[in-house]
C-alpha cells in the first residue's frame, strides 16, 4: 500500500528556542513534512501564502505582524491551509477573536509539544482544537458576544433597515410599506438606539457587521 502524503506545517514563532523544539518535533513525526519556519509575522504571511502548507503554527506575539492579523488576511486570501493560533495569553477575548477570524486551534504554549504535534494533526483531518485552559473562557465570551450582537430588531423595523441599505427617503419607504414617513421615521429612530448608531451609514455598517443585511 502506497504511504500517505506527509502533512506540511509551517512553524512561525517569535522564540528562537522554542521554534526549534518545534520544528524538530515536527520532522521527526511520522505524518508531518517541516516546509518553513521563521520567527517574524510578515515573513510567515509570505511564506504561508507562497508554499501552502496543510497547517501552519502562530504565536500571537510575531514582531511585524501579529498571528490573529496574519489570520486575518490568511481568511481574506482564501489561502487554503488550516491555522492553529499558539500564545501565552489565554484571554477569551483573544481566543474568540482568532476562531471568529478562521483559526482552526488555539494551543497554548505551556502544551508539550506531543500536544501541540496531536493538535497538528487532528487539524489537519478537518478538525478543531481549543486547549482546555480556554474553553470555558471561550464559551462564556462567545455567549457574551452572541447576547450583545444578537438582533432585537422588529420584523418591520428589519424591513426598514433593508430600504435604507436600497438608499430609500423616508417617504420613499414608507410609499413601499404603505405607512406614514411620520412612522418611518420612529422606526428609524429605533434602529438607530438599538444598533448604538447616529446615522444612516452607520446603521447600514453595523447591520452588516451583524449579519441583519446581505
Amino acid at each position: 500500500m502506497p504511504r500517505a502524503e506527509p502533512i506540511t506545517v509551517y512553524v512561525a514563532d517569535d522564540h528562537p528556542v522554542f521554534r526549534e523544539a518545534l520544528s524538530r518535533a515536527v520532522k521527526q513525526h511520522p505524518d508531518f513534512e517541516l516546509v518553513g519556519t521563521t520567527g517574524d509575522g510578515r515573513e510567515a504571511l509570505d511564506g504561508i501564502t507562497e508554499m501552502k502548507p496543510a497547517v501552519a503554527i502562530l504565536d500571537q506575539n510575531l514582531p511585524s505582524l501579529a498571528g490573529v492579523e496574519i489570520v486575518r488576511a490568511i481568511g481574506r486570501d482564501g489561502v487554503p491551509s488550516r491555522l492553529i493560533m499558539l500564545s501565552g495569553d489565554d484571554s477569551s477575548a483573544l481566543v474568540y477573536d482568532a476562531m471568529q477570524l478562521g483559526a482552526a486551534g488555539f494551543m497554548i504554549k505551556t502544551a508539550t509539544l506531543a500536544a501541540i504535534c496531536d493538535a497538528i494533526l487532528a487539524v489537519a483531518r478537518g478538525g478543531t482544537v481549543l486547549a482546555p485552559e480556554v474553553q470555558a473562557g471561550f464559551i462564556a465570551e462567545m455567549r457574551a458576544r452572541s447576547a450583545t450582537d444578537r438582533p432585537i430588531l422588529s420584523e418591520r423595523e428589519s424591513q426598514v433597515l433593508a430600504l435604507i441599505a436600497d438608499g430609500l427617503s423616508a417617504p420613499q419607504i414608507g410609499a413601499r410599506l404603505f405607512i406614514s414617513s411620520s412612522t418611518v421615521k420612529s422606526h428609524i429612530k429605533n434602529v438607530f438606539e438599538k444598533l448604538g448608531v447616529s446615522d444612516r451609514a452607520a446603521a447600514v455598517a453595523e447591520g452588516m457587521r451583524r449579519g441583519l443585511l446581505r
